[in-house]
């Protein structure tokens, strides 16, 4: 990916989002001893539901048909249901799924690109195709956002993002007068559909304006930012 270009770079392929997650649970909880692992067509089947889930969710919000959940995976609805017994399971899992598979682009770019700006390229048109701006409104009607598993996950992305614009900052490419929750606002803004259109081709417009962004977080700075970076201790203060 060439990070001087105005378009998109195309996506690479991110690292097992189970195997993430597997990650952070197993550094909170510790191996697991005499478990036995699942079968793979059980896994793929599990993968492609949360898939077409989060696609769906993205079209008609998270009270989208388990129906058209299951037709989209290519499943049966009693498959659908064997895994996610009912509306919020399904939503939480859908939200640990799309964190894990963004922090594992988090740190496949940096230590795969060739710079930290092309990293941070990357990671964000990476983020997008992940759905992130699609995360915002399944967190809200009774989400339980402390639950222990959302915790972690959110705790390995934070780190992940963190780490990877301080590499970019450090490096001398990307300005210093924006904070991570600068970065996680515009990503979530400019990747979500806008709300009541018919708009076909979102992801073609995320891209380009993601892009135009970007080039905006290049250093050395061309304008002064109103106001102060945004933490994401910020954006927790402004949600709560």
């Amino acid at each position: 990916m060439k990070s001087s270009t105005s378009t998109a770079p195309a996506p690479r392929p991110t690292p097992d989002p189970a195997q993430a997650q597997g990650s952070v649970q197993g550094q909170a909880q510790g191996p697991a001893v005499g478990v036995p692992r699942p079968r793979a067509d059980a896994v793929r089947n599990r993968e492609r539901i949360l898939a077409a889930a989060r696609e769906a969710f993205v079209e008609s919000g998270s009270g989208a048909p388990f129906d058209e959940v299951a037709r989209r995976a290519g499943i049966g609805n009693a498959t659908l249901y064997r895994h996610f017994p009912d509306r919020p399971t399904l939503v939480h899992h859908v939200v640990l799924f799309t964190m894990g598979r963004v922090t594992a682009s988090a740190e496949a770019s940096l230590a795969e690109e060739p710079d930290a700006f092309a990293a941070l390229c990357r990671f964000t048109h990476a983020a997008a195709d992940e759905r992130i701006g699609a995360l915002c409104p399944m967190l809200a009607d009774g989400f339980d956002g402390e639950h222990p598993e959302l915790l972690a996950a959110r705790t390995a992305l934070e780190e992940a993002v963190v780490t990877l614009l301080a590499a970019g900052q450090d490096s001398g490419l990307v300005r210093t007068d924006i904070g991570v929750g600068d970065l996680m606002v515009a990503l979530s803004q400019l990747s979500r559909p806008l709300p009541g259109t018919a708009c076909l081709d979102t992801d073609r417009f995320a891209h380009r304006h993601l892009q135009l962004f970007l080039d905006g977080l290049r250093a050395p700075a061309r304008s002064e930012l109103p106001g102060s970076a945004t933490t994401l201790g910020d954006l927790r203060q402004k949600t709560m």
